[in-house]
């Protein structure tokens, strides 16, 4: 079973973080932070993972420690989850259009975290939440969970699509790279035969 819990306690923040890969996309995502338990909800729903995250942080202040920490825990639960990554497909991608917004995420489970992030908010904020916190979470999901993800705004004005554009995008590159490849799910997806 590709299944992990994560708890990560810190000054700022409590989050645990529950991750079924061959899940159907359930979700009980609750953060504190209205806009991104949406995000996180579309993460879970469009890459079939299963997640349950409770965070509880310093929220007075502002989201910043929780979006950034959550992004955290679920790298690490993904890496927990993934064990030695044998059989998976390992790479994914996917051009996520919604209205005026396209968004194009492709990705590696490599062990080798990268991120480029080629996308500009027409908007400071959405609601409450400040846009720039998009960034941030897939900056800590990218680092920790290993992964080289290159995120690209192809158009879009509205910063609600864009962001949910990008969400979805890379939940959809998350659901094919974590996939068992049947034609080898016996192999570690590398010529190093390790990940």
């Amino acid at each position: 079973m590709r299944r992990a819990t994560i708890t990560r306690k810190t000054a700022e923040t409590a989050i645990s973080v529950e991750l079924n890969l061959d899940g159907t996309g359930q979700y009980d995502n609750q953060t504190g932070v209205g806009f991104f338990d949406h995000m996180l909800d579309q993460l879970s729903r469009h890459s079939l993972i299963d997640m349950t995250i409770r965070a509880e942080g310093d929220l007075h202040i502002d989201d910043h420690h929780t979006v950034e920490d959550t992004g955290i825990a679920i790298g690490q639960a993904l890496v927990a989850a993934l064990g030695d990554k044998k059989g998976i497909r390992r790479y994914g991608e996917c051009h996520l259009p919604m209205d005026d917004a396209q968004v194009r995420a492709a990705l590696d489970l490599s062990a080798r975290p990268f991120l480029i992030w080629n996308v500009d908010f027409t908007a400071p904020k959405i609601g409450t939440f400040d846009t720039e916190l998009v960034r941030e979470f897939f900056q800590a999901l990218a680092t920790h969970g290993g992964i080289t993800l290159h995120i690209d705004q192809i158009h879009g004005f509205n910063a609600h699509h864009v962001a949910e554009a990008a969400f979805k995008a890379v939940a959809l590159a998350l659901r094919i790279a974590v996939e068992t490849d049947p034609r080898k799910a016996d192999a570690i997806p590398s010529t190093k035969g390790a990940l």
